[in-house]
């Protein structure tokens, strides 16, 4: 006899802190690595959903992390990654407060320049900064050396 059904598994709500809804497919665990979620320093659950179906964007990928809000550095951050993605702040298991990522007109000292002759990557006290000549996806160029950055997720500091 053959058993038709379908075991749906649902992530349970949270009663105090993020929720980062519509992130890019497959980015899930850079976001992760933004908020400083690895496995030696998690002291509260921590749900990632990936390759989720979504109404508004096709697929998408979703971190919930209990008991902890975002500053925001790491929501700045974050927009750099996924520029659409939605952070909700959960306060007794209801929405407080709701963002939508947003790309910032200039980036200072999140990022580092991808050029290691640039001036911000020698001894000197120059902090990082970047314009922003697109926002979706993010391209930013240094201001010091004029350089594009390629690889935005591995320049984040």
């Amino acid at each position: 006899m053959e058993v038709n059904w379908i075991r749906e598994l649902r992530v349970t709500p949270i009663r105090n802190g993020t929720v980062i809804d519509h992130i890019e497919c497959g980015m899930a665990l850079h976001v992760l690595t933004i908020i400083g979620v690895n496995g030696e320093n998690v002291r509260s659950t921590v749900s990632v959903l990936m390759h989720v179906p979504s109404e508004r964007t096709g697929w998408k990928d979703v971190v919930k992390v209990e008991d902890r809000e975002l500053d925001p550095n790491e929501i700045d951050k974050i927009a750099l990654i996924a520029p659409k993605a939605t952070i909700n702040i959960i306060r007794d298991f209801n929405v407080a407060e709701k963002y939508q990522s947003k790309v910032p007109e200039v980036i200072r000292g999140i990022a580092r320049c991808g050029n290691p002759n640039c001036i911000t990557n020698k001894s000197e006290p120059v902090e990082p900064e970047f314009t922003v000549e697109c926002k979706n996806p993010p391209m930013l160029r240094c201001i010091y050396c004029e350089r594009v950055l390629e690889n935005i997720t591995d320049n984040l500091v």
